[in-house]
């Protein structure tokens, strides 16, 4: 039987601490969350593991490590509010909770959706609120966002989340780029637009529903 706390603890230890993840709220979070809750059944053994977690239909729970980056550079406040677009099995929205004042997990598929309630109720995640969805709306309801968090690599950001962030506010995801490399990225309001800064290559598998029209030539 997997001894979850112990791999827990190994994860922060060696995989967020010795790669750049300073964060002591998010460290904090990370050591605290049982991971295993969000993994679907049968793969609850590789929870901790240093790889992506297929959850079906294409989806995917991020490896620990890139998790943990993108949150790190997202940094939501105490006094934040988040959108988590693409939330998978809910994750990454009970870790951003621990550190924002509220987290909208936004999700398109409602199997995903159905478990990440279930499982953010089993971590007593309160400030949670799961959202059903197509991901490229977002969610206008509760806009505007302090920080938008896309939680795979995709090929373009629609200018629906762009519109949906505070006037200070912050967009992170990983952006696809033309040779392949998808490089995790903070698209910041300014006063003359959208600023984009790309941080670090992000080995994060990508989301299908923001892949770029396609062009025909003839």
């Amino acid at each position: 039987m997997t001894n979850f706390s112990l791999a827990r603890r190994n994860m922060v230890d060696s995989q967020l601490r010795t790669s750049k993840v300073t964060d002591p709220r998010l460290v904090a979070a990370m050591a605290a969350i049982p991971r295993e809750v969000f993994v679907p059944r049968g793969r609850q053994a590789v929870a901790y593991a240093d790889d992506a977690v297929p959850l079906g239909k294409g989806r995917w729970m991020p490896a620990p490590l890139v998790a943990a980056r993108l949150y790190q550079l997202a940094s939501p406040q105490a006094e934040e509010l988040v959108l988590l677009v693409g939330a998978g099995t809910g994750y990454g929205a009970a870790v951003l909770g621990r550190m924002a004042s509220a987290v909208v997990a936004l999700e398109s598929d409602p199997d995903l959706a159905k478990a990440a309630e279930a499982a953010l109720v089993s971590v007593e995640a309160d400030n949670v609120v799961v959202a059903e969805g197509n991901l490229r709306d977002g969610w206008q309801k509760q806009a505007p966002f302090d920080v938008i968090v896309i939680e795979g690599a995709v090929e373009q950001v629609p200018a629906t989340l762009l519109a949906q962030l505070a006037p200070t506010g912050r967009l992170v995801t990983a952006i696809i780029g033309e040779n392949g490399v998808a490089v995790a990225s903070v698209l910041q309001n300014t006063n003359g637009g959208v600023a984009e800064r790309p941080v670090f290559d992000a080995t994060i598998p990508a989301i299908a529903e923001f892949e770029r029209a396609r062009e025909f030539v003839f």
